[in-house]
């Protein structure tokens, strides 16, 4: 009669050598499996957020968007704002205003008035070229953005003039005057510059630079 052990060693039909392979491999798993027993479960915890927070995270977002564009149109406007929105007439116009102009600092500002003051005015944008120190790229940076109102300058009444009265003006040189007091002297007066032109008292182009500042009277 079979004993009860033959039909369990017929049925596995393992050797000697697979049946301490099998059994440390049995041991590997129940090992497995008691540590993941006896390892605490991790729970993983959603916490609710309090009403309102995404939103106001969001509306948070949003605002900072709409305040950095808000800001960055606000410097284009405050950069068109700081845009001369008028021209500044130079026979009218302080230091202070002369030196908001490109390139133009303390010590232009001062010639330039004081040239002005010299010419009794200016009569074209284009005598700032006469100024002591302002180069070429400063005249054209500002040369838009000024007028010279010719009609505001100081005349001179040459035919009632002396030697002293005329020699100030910056476009007389001292021949010049000579002549002009020697002319009146013989003929009586000036009929006006083409006059002054005819007797070779000024050149075509000094009678040019003069025409806004002589009057000769009736």
């Amino acid at each position: 009669m079979p004993s009860f052990n033959e039909p369990l060693k017929n049925w596995f039909g393992y050797s000697r050598r697979e049946r301490r392979s099998t059994f440390i491999l049995l041991i590997l798993i129940v090992a497995v499996a008691g540590v993941r027993f006896m390892l605490p479960e991790q729970e993983i915890i959603v916490e609710e957020l309090p009403g309102g927070t995404f939103t106001s995270f969001t509306d948070s977002i949003a605002f900072k968007q709409t305040t950095a564009y808000s800001g960055f149109r606000q410097g284009q406007q405050g950069f068109r704002a700081r845009k001369p929105s008028q021209l500044i007439n130079l026979n009218i116009s302080d230091s202070a205003s002369l030196e908001a102009l490109p390139g133009i600092g303390p010590v232009l500002s001062v010639r330039i008035l004081k040239y002005r003051n010299l010419l009794g005015g200016y009569a074209s944008v284009s005598q700032l070229k006469e100024v002591y120190g302002l180069s070429e790229e400063t005249f054209n940076l500002i040369s838009g953005r000024v007028i010279a109102d010719s009609t505001t300058v100081r005349k001179i009444r040459i035919n009632d003039s002396d030697f002293k009265g005329l020699i100030r003006f910056p476009y007389f040189e001292r021949e010049e005057v000579n002549a002009i007091l020697k002319y009146l002297e013989l003929n009586g007066r000036l009929n006006g510059v083409d006059d002054m032109v005819v007797n070779k008292l000024v050149t075509v182009d000094k009678a040019t630079k003069l025409r806004p500042y002589l009057e000769f009277g009736q």
